[in-house]
């Protein structure tokens, strides 16, 4: 894309675009109606800060160069009226609101370049942080969407990611409590101990506790910090042998199966959510296993979609509304439940819901013999 499409309009900008140009096209029209009868000239002292409104300073300071041009043209249709002295004033108002106009379009255009970097940066670190998940890795289809809850932001306080390991695929999600910098800290500290420890350690309980140690580590408590910080967690495991998965709970909503019949949840044995478990050293993280049938296709999801509330305050039911759209005979697959999931929860929620939401589906497919 040039640089001069850059000023084209587009069609978010609407009429606000084109309301500098229609001002000075109905003072003109009025002007030649009138026939220099009456002052109308005035109208155009508010077309340079509607300019500034939604163009750069040269074209804004062009709109207030041209402004006063045909304020002048004007009076000049009037005999003695050019330099007559409320038309000076007229001339004189246009000029100085028109280089306030061009002062605050420069400043508008500053602000949206720093914007723009910003959001760039925020990509970045969403790619980075939370990186798309594969379609396959060995036996496993995935699929997976994340969605901060503040508007216009890209990184909050839910995480996911899946790997494949020397002891199969390994995949997490979590939700950090609370939100701002030592939430996004945290997700980091998690994700990046999460992909080095999920190849390192065989036991799936040892990687729960590696992860607990990463949050103890960066925690980000202090003088400013939160000193509650915890991670609720699912900690899951396909092995290579297949057939099943094994699910460590650390105070984490449980996984749900949405196969051809039905939607079931899994039942696992929680423990205190990371960063907790120093209250209770000697609490059990042992995983729990259980087997997927063919076509099954194991959801889960932070509390932010389970706890979206609707306009009368009721949560939404994922495990019902999963039931009543896949419990049809028909084999579900991971890219057609997140899609569900999310646009689904998206119409239940109420515009008042703020919440984090990220649901990451996974299915075992057979891998073909060679």
């Amino acid at each position: 894309m040039s640089r001069w499409s850059l000023r084209l309009p587009s069609l978010h900008q609407g009429w606000v675009w084109w309301l500098p140009l229609a001002i000075m096209a109905v003072d003109v029209v009025v002007e030649l109606i009138v026939r220099g009868e009456e002052p109308v000239s005035f109208m155009l002292i508010a077309v340079p800060p509607l300019a500034s409104a939604t163009r750069g300073p040269r074209v804004t300071a062009l709109f207030a160069v041209v402004c006063i041009g045909l304020e002048m043209w004007m009076a000049v249709r009037r005999p003695g009226h050019f330099a007559e002295q409320h038309h000076v004033a007229v001339y004189i108002a246009t000029l100085v609101i028109g280089v306030a106009s061009v002062a605050f379009s420069w400043q508008r255009e500053r602000t949206r370049q720093h914007l723009i970097r910003a959001h760039s940066a925020a990509e970045a670190m969403q790619k980075t942080l939370l990186r798309p998940v594969p379609q396959r890795l060995g036996p496993v289809h995935a699929a997976a969407f994340y969605e901060a809850g503040v508007g216009g932001t890209l990184v909050g306080g839910d995480l996911y990611d899946v790997c494949r390991t020397p002891y199969g695929v390994r995949a997490i999600i979590g939700d950090v409590r609370g939100k701002g910098l030592d939430a996004v800290q945290t997700v980091a500290a998690v994700l990046g101990s999460f992909r080095v420890s999920a190849h390192e350690w065989q036991s799936l309980s040892s990687l729960a506790e590696r992860l607990e140690l990463s949050i103890t580590r960066n925690s980000p408590a202090g003088d400013h910090g939160d000193p509650e910080l915890f991670v609720t967690a699912l900690v899951l495991e396909f092995p290579l042998t297949g057939g099943t998965v094994r699910i460590v709970d650390r105070g984490h909503p449980e996984p749900i199966v949405v196969g051809p019949h039905g939607a079931r949840r899994l039942v696992t044995a929680p423990a205190l959510p990371l960063g907790l478990g120093a209250l209770y050293p000697d609490g059990a993280t042992d995983p729990t296993e259980h087997q997927l049938k063919p076509g099954e296709v194991l959801v889960v999801h932070t509390d932010g979609v389970s706890e979206a509330r609707d306009a009368e305050g009721r949560f939404y039911p994922v495990l019902e509304r999963l039931d009543e759209r896949f419990g049809n005979g028909t084999a579900p697959d991971p890219a057609s439940v997140v899609s569900f999931v999310r646009a689904d929860a998206e119409r239940w929620s109420a515009a008042t819901d703020n919440d984090d939401r990220a649901v990451l589906a996974l299915t075992l497919t057979p891998v073909p013999m060679r």
